[in-house]
């Protein structure tokens, strides 16, 4: 077994820090300016040099995936943390809610998410696995406690949400959508009308 000495774990940390760092650059650059930002404003915003950019992806497309993949798994990792915090129904929502925030960033990566570059075909797959076993966690936590409808299938919620509008208009259709997982539910409570 070959055990790491404090020195190289500390690289290897550092490594990563500076990798997190690039990552959370790309993003912010690439959702004002677009995937086809220069290097140079990825790389001011991350406070490195344009060789490191290039060392750690050396191609566009590695870059633009790799920022995918971590939005990806911090959706994911999102579920479990959201399903400590609240009640089953508003962790599903909070979910929900960020999913759809993730949707909009991944609006402005379509155009080279579909352009036929080999990087990216395992993407679809990877969004599928990763987020369809977090989102069935929280549909079948609310169900259990009765706080949603039983008859809901999650990959038909990430497909419904997936196409959605964005903006106000499909932040409108989410809220319509999360009060018609709650109707019909056991726990469910319908207001009634006030009488004039």
């Amino acid at each position: 077994m070959v055990v790491k000495s404090p020195k190289a774990r500390a690289m290897r940390a550092d490594a990563q820090r500076s990798i997190d760092t690039l990552l959370e650059a790309a993003k912010t650059i690439f959702a004002k300016s677009g995937v086809d930002a220069p290097v140079r404003e990825i790389a001011s915003e991350a406070g490195v040099g344009v060789g490191t950019v290039y060392r750690h992806f050396p191609k566009r497309s590695d870059l633009i995936a790799a920022v995918f993949r971590r939005e990806i798994d911090g959706c994911a990792a999102a579920a479990s943390l959201l399903a400590v915090k609240h009640e089953p129904a508003a962790a599903l929502e909070s979910w929900l809610t960020r999913y759809a925030a993730f949707i909009g960033t991944k609006r402005g990566l379509a155009a080279a998410l579909h352009s036929g570059d080999p990087t990216f075909d395992a993407l679809p797959a990877y969004f599928e696995q990763t987020l369809g076993p977090a989102l069935e966690v929280l549909v079948a936590s609310a169900v259990t406690s009765g706080q949603i409808r039983p008859d809901i299938e999650p990959f038909d919620l990430l497909d419904a949400v997936r196409r959605l509008p964005p903006g106000e208009s499909g932040q409108r259709m989410l809220a319509l959508m999360i009060d018609g997982l709650r109707y019909g539910a056991p726990g469910h409570r319908a207001k009634r009308p006030k009488k004039t």
